[in-house]
């Protein structure tokens, strides 16, 4: 899953494909570059940020302007490579529904259904897939909030939870693929154990994804070995580290932001599974 953020202030790429032409030809060469799906994002969820439900009904990025931003890029990209996978990285199920009617197939929300209690029935009626991710409170929360005993735990209870809700509406389980969210609302550590004990995840019975491209406690762990910080575009070896691990433990789909590297990596670590399956 390759990433494809339209916004101006994400926190991995600071607004590089904010323009809609360069976010249209940006897509099309993730796919060139071996992208099984394209993640398109209209509104940075990165730590500090208000959300839906932080200002009273009125969230940091509109339903409106979300829109502005991606269905120029979904409406192009399907237009030119209609056999493309989309997805549209939201939370807001008005904005869900627009990209889905442009094109998109999969609704990617980064708050599980938490966030707009109308996206679970939306999805269902539109018998889209869906990737329920968990996030650890808000990002306006995350830089104040205390560490978990147990963040594998609550997880993969949340999770669980998460699936309640998407079934109580409808949602197909043949649909469903979940999140554990690194980064989302997690300290270092906890991210640590995510990643070590990702496997355990898959008892829960659906498919699996992992985002852990470019997040920051691949950073930190990076910046103590060269002693000082490193940017975004600096973690592709850590990424790709990260990504590994979570293919070997059975990651079904991993997002990315350097695809072309991932996919040969990825290569690998497949051929690693397949061997020892």
């Amino acid at each position: 899953m390759g990433v494809l953020n339209v916004t101006p202030d994400s926190f991995s790429d600071g607004g590089r494909y904010a323009a809609p032409a360069d976010a249209i030809a940006h897509g099309l060469t993730l796919l060139d570059e071996g992208a099984d799906i394209l993640d398109v994002g209209g509104e940075s969820t990165r730590p500090g940020v208000a959300t839906l439900g932080d200002t009273g009904d009125r969230p940091f990025v509109s339903a409106e302007e979300e829109l502005d931003r991606i269905l120029p890029v979904i409406e192009a990209i399907h237009a030119q490579r209609p056999k493309a996978v989309i997805s549209v990285d939201t939370y807001k199920s008005q904005v869900a529904r627009a990209a889905l009617d442009a094109g998109a197939e999969i609704v990617n929300d980064v708050s599980g259904f938490l966030w707009d209690r109308a996206m679970a029935s939306t999805c269902a009626g539109l018998h889209c897939g869906v990737v329920l991710m968990h996030t650890h409170g808000r990002p306006r929360e995350w830089k104040t909030q205390g560490p978990v005993a147990d963040m594998v735990g609550e997880v993969e209870h949340d999770l669980a939870n998460r699936v309640q809700t998407a079934f109580g509406a409808g949602v197909e389980r043949d649909r469903i693929v979940l999140d554990p969210g690194f980064g989302f609302g997690k300290n270092h550590d906890e991210n640590y154990s995510l990643q070590a004990d990702f496997g355990r995840f898959h008892r829960m019975g659906f498919p699996l994804l992992a985002g852990a491209s470019r997040k920051s406690f691949l950073a930190r762990m990076i910046a103590q070995r060269i002693g000082r910080e490193v940017s975004p575009t600096e973690r592709l070896y850590g990424s790709l580290a990260a990504m590994t691990a979570c293919i070997l433990q059975g990651a079904h789909i991993v997002r990315v932001h350097d695809v072309k590297p991932s996919v040969e990596a990825a290569a690998v670590a497949d051929a690693i599974v397949a061997v020892s399956e």
